[in-house]
């Protein structure tokens, strides 16, 4: 959904853009957020002449379309730079209100990041854990996307991250009984976890269609993704 949320870099008026998607899993930095199961998206942003843009998105599974599994809210301000280079320093804000595991990755976020002709952006965060027991530091993250036609409307797709756990540091060993599972899961231990997408996105018009291979490492995978997270993970989505 983040192609709704990107904002017109040469609009000189306010303009309203918009995305509908159908995903099979809601996977955040490498992991799952919910098990797999079609999930509904809408995104929704507006940007300013002056640079500044603001989007809002949320995401449900379809069986139960009335109950969020995760919200954003996002302020951005644009700039262009010397030749083919755009940059973006925005504000994130991400709740998820699904389950007791799923809330442990709610988070506020500050980034910069570049982006050279739509084919390659490079982007820095420092990530503030909403609901970590006593005093924290801002924890940091980078990513790299890559974006490459191979054929008309079709692109090979790819990203690489690294980051300090996002998860909020809860009691050494809790139960989920979310979804059948009732095993307990560790406390994710302070370090760098790494993640990443390869994949293929078809393109016509306002229509996406996107197939993507997940790669997390598999010590995150091991403590946290307690509802099977899937290998891969595949989008529909139209703008407007």
């Amino acid at each position: 959904m983040g192609a709704a949320l990107a904002p017109a870099l040469h609009a000189q008026s306010t303009t309203f853009s918009g995305a509908v998607a159908l995903s099979s899993q809601l996977v955040d930095r490498g992991q799952a957020i919910t098990r797999t199961t079609p999930i509904l998206q809408a995104a929704a942003s507006w940007t300013f002449p002056a640079g500044w843009s603001l989007g809002l998105s949320g995401s449900a599974e379809v069986q139960s379309p009335g109950h969020l599994v995760a919200a954003l809210a996002q302020a951005s301000r644009h700039w262009s730079l010397a030749g083919d280079w755009q940059m973006q320093a925005g504000l994130l804000y991400y709740r998820y209100p699904g389950t007791a595991r799923s809330r442990g990755f709610d988070r506020a976020e500050a980034g910069l990041s570049w982006t050279y002709r739509d084919v390659l952006t490079v982007g820095v965060s420092a990530i503030h854990v909403i609901g970590a027991k006593g005093r924290q530091r801002p924890r940091g993250a980078a990513d790299v996307s890559f974006r490459w036609p191979l054929a008309r409307q079709l692109f090979l797709s790819a990203g690489a991250g690294a980051a300090q756990s996002p998860i909020a540091p809860y009691n050494a060993y809790r139960y989920n009984r979310e979804y059948d599972h009732a095993r307990p899961y560790r406390r994710v231990r302070e370090g760098i976890h790494t993640y990443g997408h390869v994949g293929l996105l078809w393109s016509h018009g306002p229509w996406r269609v996107e197939l993507d291979r997940i790669l997390a490492d598999p010590e995150t995978r091991w403590q946290w993704d307690v509802m099977g997270a899937s290998p891969w993970v595949a989008t529909v989505s139209r703008s407007f």
